[in-house]
Formats: C-alpha cells, structure tokens, sequence
C-alpha cells in the first residue's frame, strides 16, 4: 500500500494540476515531492458528512477502490481524493469502476501535458 499525506501543505494543488471529477468523489494529482514514492490524500469534510460515522464510510470505500486500482496510480504523481455526498449510494464495483475511470483521465492528462 502506498504512503498517505498526512501535512496541509501537501494537499494544496496549483490550478493547473490535472483533475477528474465524478459524482462520488473528485481525483486531484500533482508531481509528488518525492519521486518514485507516490502519495494519495482523503478528504471527507464536516461540511459535506455532518456524521463521522458517513464521512468514516466514505474515507474507507475510497480506501477500498484505491487498493483495487492502485496499480493505475502513477510513481511521480501525489494524488488528492475528495469526498462527495453521492459516494455513500455508489454499489461496489460501481465504485471501482468509477476509480478507475478518473485514474486513467489523470494518466491521459499527464501524458497529453508532457
């Protein structure tokens, strides 16, 4: 399993920082401060989850479709993934699938990028 972010000021992104948007969840990235040693951060806020029992919920489900799909996350790149209300719903491998969707938009946009 891949190192997770723990401080504020590496969950900041610049505004031309690739990002794919869902309706569970929404995929940040940008280059890792450490090459070779790729990072992903989870983000379920107070704002969005008023109970800690959802914004728990939606933190392990996107831990869960992280571990599926973890081979689709690139090296060189820290990755940001931001909770949304409509996460609790998703079924899954409608999850999973939906990971691996923005996984690979954020890897088309590396690529188109470089």
């Amino acid at each position: 399993m891949r190192d997770t972010i723990k401080k504020h000021e590496h969950f900041v992104m610049g505004d031309n920082d690739p990002i794919a948007r869902n309706a569970g969840f929404v995929v940040r990235a940008k280059k890792t401060l450490f090459p070779g040693d790729a990072r992903y951060g989870l983000i379920a806020s107070k704002r969005t989850f008023k109970l800690a029992v959802d914004r728990n919920r939606a933190k392990r489900l996107l831990r869960e479709w992280i571990r599926h799909n973890e081979k689709k996350l690139l090296p060189d790149l820290d990755y940001v993934f931001i909770a949304r209300r409509a996460i609790l719903g998703y079924e899954r491998d409608q999850g999973i699938t939906a990971m691996s969707k923005a996984l690979h938009w954020i890897a088309k946009s590396v690529k188109d990028a470089q």
